[in-house]
């Protein structure tokens, strides 16, 4: 009596370990196939500069092409919905732009609640925004500058590459924590407002470094703070905003996700190659040659990361009372 006992105890377990088995094999094969990145904006920009970047070297760690495809439109909701609704087999990943973070609150009615449908992989970088002024603004320095808004009120105009931007929510936490008096010029992209910026037709704006290092190392404009927590290597003399407004930080960065129900067995293996290239001096130099700065995670740190993020800007966005375009 007791073999045969003992023999469907054996058959039971074998049964219970069976559905894990094809997750198992599908883990410790991947990628068999080509991996499809999907980047949520136009070629050409930052964000598709880095997922091409992490693609080429995925590519070269894994053996098997990562392909970008450029999915635009609706604030990148447009690309991350088609994420969401892909397999969750790791053959289908997202380029995170921290757009994610506002468009929570922006967006009352997306398809998608990204916190719970995107599992994230892997932080890439860090990009600090600066606060830049025209030449003609008589200040040099945040506290300067906070004066000036403040004795000139109603006149200092904001420029941002659009509502609900990075650079637009920068400056109105800044206004939040320091009462300086800005007025929100929208524009339709990053160019336009800097060219207008560089013309005097708007006084300061919060620029993503990438847009405006030229301009600034050519004296076009006056840095006056950078919105990262600290120093950027790229403008080492360029102090934080946060030295003379305690808690302030605004920094856009950028990483890769997964449709959630991907095996935390392909989510690792990413994770673990893309901190890999984040060590790596060429991918390093090419970072830093974007204003970037490498920023390695594991999939639970960037996640507290984006959840944290997106409690922040919601709090400025509804006490702003911004609304999408």
């Amino acid at each position: 009596m007791k073999r045969p006992r003992r023999r469907f105890l054996q058959l039971a377990a074998g049964a219970a370990v069976l559905p894990f088995l094809p997750r198992i094999a599908m883990a410790q094969a991947y990628p068999a196939r080509a991996v499809r990145i999907i980047v949520p904006v136009a070629p050409g920009g930052a964000l598709d500069i880095l997922a091409r970047l992490m693609a080429q070297w995925l590519t070269e760690r894994f053996g098997q092409s990562f392909i970008i495809e450029n999915r635009p439109g609706a604030g990148t909701n447009i690309g991350i919905e088609a994420v969401v609704r892909a397999a969750p087999d790791g053959y289908t990943l997202l380029l995170i732009p921290s757009s994610v973070t506002t468009n929570a609150t922006l967006y009352a009615n997306l398809n998608f609640n990204f916190i719970r449908d995107i599992a994230p992989v892997a932080m890439i970088s860090t990009l600090p925004l600066v606060m830049e002024v025209n030449l003609s603004v008589p200040a040099h320095t945040v506290p300067e500058f906070i004066a000036y808004t403040k004795s000139n009120p109603g006149k200092v105009t904001m420029a941002s590459g659009g509502t609900g931007s990075t650079s637009h929510v920068g400056g109105e936490l800044f206004k939040m924590l320091t009462g300086a008096d800005m007025l929100h010029v929208p524009y339709r992209g990053g160019a336009p407002a800097l060219t207008d910026l560089l013309g005097g037709q708007v006084q300061v704006m919060f620029s993503p470094l990438p847009e405006s290092i030229a301009t600034i190392k050519a004296g076009k404009v006056r840095a006056l703070a950078v919105t990262t927590a600290t120093r950027s290597e790229a403008l080492p003399d360029v102090p934080p905003v946060a030295d003379f407004v305690k808690g302030f930080e605004a920094s856009t960065w950028q990483g890769i996700g997964a449709p959630t129900g991907t095996p935390a067995e392909i989510i690792d293996s990413l994770n673990k190659e893309i901190n890999a290239a984040l060590a790596d001096p060429k991918i390093k130099t090419r970072l830093a040659d974007l204003g970037s700065i490498p920023t390695p995670m594991s999939p639970a740190d960037f996640e507290k990361l984006i959840v944290a993020e997106t409690e922040k800007w919601a709090k400025v966005i509804r006490a702003a009372n911004i609304k999408p375009e």
